[in-house]
């Protein structure tokens, strides 16, 4: 088997992968938020140093995400699944790379004017890519254009719903910022600790949604249960 031949079970192999690692890192911080949550056994600074460790892990989804949208592209291109242009795969590449430049540059400049820039740009990236992945899928669904086979077709349009899931984990989360800065300017209270304990809480819903949404779309792409 030479170099050509091994491509296109290469990328098979790495898409699966980035499965793995965005599953298995978001779990990962699934488990650091819940024992963050667990005042009666761990002390604050405790509690801080999880919440560290957490925002660290959350890095590793974040760039298996932004990879799965030109892997998938590059994937169905060179599988014949899709009829898509080259250019449209190379585009792909460049958003992610974009994107993942975005999300390590805000994690290194976390906390300044710059880091809040930057994630305002990759919002609006993944705001388009939801829109675009919701309408690919859905039209492709109804319509059996521009993805002719079905379960290809409904994967994009659940990487669309993991994308939507995804973006409201991130909208729910956003009080912790200002809820944390109380609890750590107050201390450990009722008073800080509940509010903080209620945004989470409504987080996980969503959690839960991605986590499902994602098995759904690896179990289509691996089994192909419909043409």
């Amino acid at each position: 088997m030479n170099l050509a031949d091994l491509a296109y079970p290469t990328l098979v192999y790495v898409h699966l992968l980035l499965f793995v690692l965005w599953l298995g890192a978001d779990v990962g911080v699934f488990l650091l938020g819940q024992h963050f949550r667990k005042r009666d056994i761990y002390t604050l600074d405790q509690r801080i140093a999880l919440l560290k460790l957490l925002v660290i892990v959350d890095l590793t989804p974040r760039a298996a995400w932004a990879l799965m949208v030109p892997l998938s592209l590059s994937v169905s291109y060179m599988g014949g699944w899709w009829d898509l242009p080259l250019a449209i795969v190379w585009f792909g590449w460049i958003i992610a790379a974009i994107w993942l430049w975005l999300v390590f540059d805000a994690h290194a400049h976390d906390m300044t004017p710059r880091a809040a820039r930057n994630r305002r740009i990759e919002g609006w990236i993944r705001y388009l890519l939801c829109a675009g992945y919701l309408w690919l899928g859905l039209e492709s669904v109804l319509t059996g254009h521009p993805i002719a086979p079905t379960w290809l077709a409904w994967k994009a349009l659940l990487f669309g719903a993991i994308f939507a899931a995804a973006i409201m984990i991130d909208v729910s989360f956003k009080p912790v910022g200002a809820q944390l800065g109380r609890l750590l300017a107050e201390g450990s209270s009722d008073a800080t600790e509940v509010p903080l304990r209620r945004t989470m809480d409504n987080t996980r819903w969503w959690v839960w949604l991605t986590y499902l949404l994602l098995v759904i779309t690896s179990y289509l792409g691996a089994v192909k249960p419909i043409p």
